[in-house]
């Protein structure tokens, strides 16, 4: 088995970081989106951040596809699961710049450094990507589950500044937009559970699979952009 060609889903990457970790189609992410606002006057306040989550999550899962033994394209469309967001949700206090709540968060997880900051973990405009993957074909027989992932960061925040008040709430943004093909007979190499290869062979080979289980085999995510 071997991925030819056009494995990789197209995203905006702000960091491309190895590994992964728990992987859920509930990232915890605020419930509402908040725009800028100026209503926070005092500035150069203290954030302290909590609860802060990185994770792998699965946003798509194709239904599984049997290849011959000459191999072929996979043409089972991902359907989506979860919606990625760049988003800040106020609980209490006057609220303040979304932008800047997220910069904040962003250089306490080492996903926007300084000067070199990426405008994408920021921008609460910024779209979701298309979890549908196109073009990949297989060059052996197998049963094949496309599905595509990102790397999802949720937060906790306070903010304090002077005599003004406190505000609290919640921001989240996504990092890495990645995509794999599982082969349902074979064990996820370096799979641990939580992990969205994982998830994904559980929402489409079924609860017995091989591929659902922790173990060695041949790599599911080989690349992500």
């Amino acid at each position: 088995m071997g991925i030819k060609k056009g494995c990789l889903a197209a995203g905006v990457v702000v960091a491309l970081l190895a590994g992964a970790g728990a992987c859920t189609s509930d990232g915890g992410e605020p419930v509402a989106e908040a725009a800028p606002t100026t209503e926070h006057t005092c500035e150069n306040g203290t954030y302290a951040w909590f609860n802060v989550d990185r994770r792998d999550v699965l946003t798509g899962v194709a239904e599984k596809q049997k290849l011959g033994k000459g191999g072929g394209a996979l043409t089972h469309e991902v359907t989506p699961l979860h919606t990625p967001r760049v988003a800040v949700a106020f609980q209490e206090g006057p609220a303040i710049d979304a932008e800047a709540v997220l910069r904040s968060l962003g250089t306490r997880t080492g996903d926007v450094d300084g000067a070199d900051d990426d405008a994408g973990f920021t921008d609460v405009r910024r779209p979701a990507p298309d979890p549908r993957t196109v073009g990949t074909e297989m060059d052996g027989a197998g049963t094949f589950v496309n599905y595509s992932w990102v790397k999802q960061v949720v937060a906790d925040f306070t903010y304090t500044c002077g005599t003004a008040g406190r505000t609290t709430g919640r921001a989240t943004s996504w990092v890495v937009d990645g995509s794999g093909v599982l082969e349902c007979s074979l064990p996820v190499e370096g799979a641990r559970e939580g992990d969205p290869a994982l998830a994904a062979a559980r929402f489409s080979c079924g609860p017995h699979a091989p591929a659902t289980k922790p173990g060695k085999g041949p790599a599911s995510r080989p690349a992500s952009s």
